[in-house]
């Protein structure tokens, strides 16, 4: 009995150990990704809220909505990765170097994306509008796929679609940006890859560029549309990116509206018509200013 007694306690003694060990690993992993979290780019930030299932319930589905007689044509240009990139454009006066480049919500390019790339054409008639598909033809209905999408979307990619449309657009193009949720990060986060080549860059409600780096590549003035009440780019995140926009010796405007996230949306059955008319009014002014 004696013996057998020694053999249990040293067993024991090793599956403590494994234990420990296993539990070490965890602990030490859990703390690299907390590191690597505090670290993440605002894209990734913003596609991690796929997991979060108050984030994606608070995107109701899309009220079915077709664009009847669209101004522009669905198009292709050359991507430096081997395929083609998507969009919607809009021609302008082909002497005018002016471009206006539209990122979508979570959704994709859908015909709501179109309907704003046309009433962007309305104001600036003689510049080009170009809505740029990020999700490579892909289209979601349902919020369960619209997270699918998003965080199937390699920014990699991405960053290769926007360098492909704005060599598409010409050499001595000036860009405006404009988008919406996920396309808001985006429409600020051209502002970073393209550099001096965005002249203006506007932003609804998307989660903003928090490295100092990359805040310090921004050449173009930055109005920033947001909702007060969402729980995720909440009023803290867009002040900490207004100090940092300023600390760069950056231009930014930033204006708040007592709304919940995508009120700017007319699918969104919760859209905002006269905070979405009166930041539409902002935007508008905002290109004609600086673009």
């Amino acid at each position: 009995m004696e013996i057998i007694l020694v053999i249990n306690l040293d067993s024991l003694m090793r599956i403590y150990t494994s234990f420990v060990i296993v539990f070490m690993t965890i602990v030490t992993s859990f703390s690299q990704v907390q590191v690597s979290c505090c670290n993440a780019s605002s894209i990734k930030t913003f596609t991690d809220l796929a997991n979060d299932v108050a984030f994606v319930i608070q995107h109701e589905e899309p009220l079915p909505f077709k664009l009847l007689q669209p101004k522009g044509k669905n198009i292709t240009f050359t991507v430096s990765d081997g395929k083609n990139g998507l969009g919607y454009y809009i021609a302008g006066n082909k002497e005018n170097k002016k471009w206006i480049f539209v990122f979508q919500e979570w959704w994709g390019l859908n015909d709501y994306i179109r309907q704003q790339s046309d009433l962007l054409h309305e104001s600036f008639p003689d510049a080009h509008i170009l809505a740029v598909d990020l999700y490579d033809g892909h289209v979601a209905s349902t919020r369960e796929q619209a997270a699918s999408l998003m965080q199937a979307a390699e920014p990699s990619r991405i960053e290769n679609i926007i360098q492909g449309a704005a060599k598409f657009s010409g050499e001595d193009s000036r860009i405006g940006t404009i988008g919406w949720c996920f396309g808001g990060a985006w429409s600020n986060k051209a502002a970073v890859i393209l550099s001096n080549k965005v002249k203006a860059c506007i932003m609804y409600y998307g989660m903003p560029v928090k490295d100092e780096v990359q805040i310090g590549q921004i050449n173009a003035p930055i109005l920033g549309i947001f909702a007060d009440k969402d729980g995720w780019i909440t009023p803290k995140v867009v002040a900490d990116f207004k100090d940092a926009m300023l600390h760069s010796g950056k231009s930014v405007e930033i204006h708040g509206y007592n709304a919940d996230h995508a009120f700017a949306n007319p699918s969104n059955p919760k859209y905002n018509k006269a905070y979405s008319d009166d930041a539409w009014s902002k935007s508008i002014a905002f290109f004609k200013q600086n673009l």
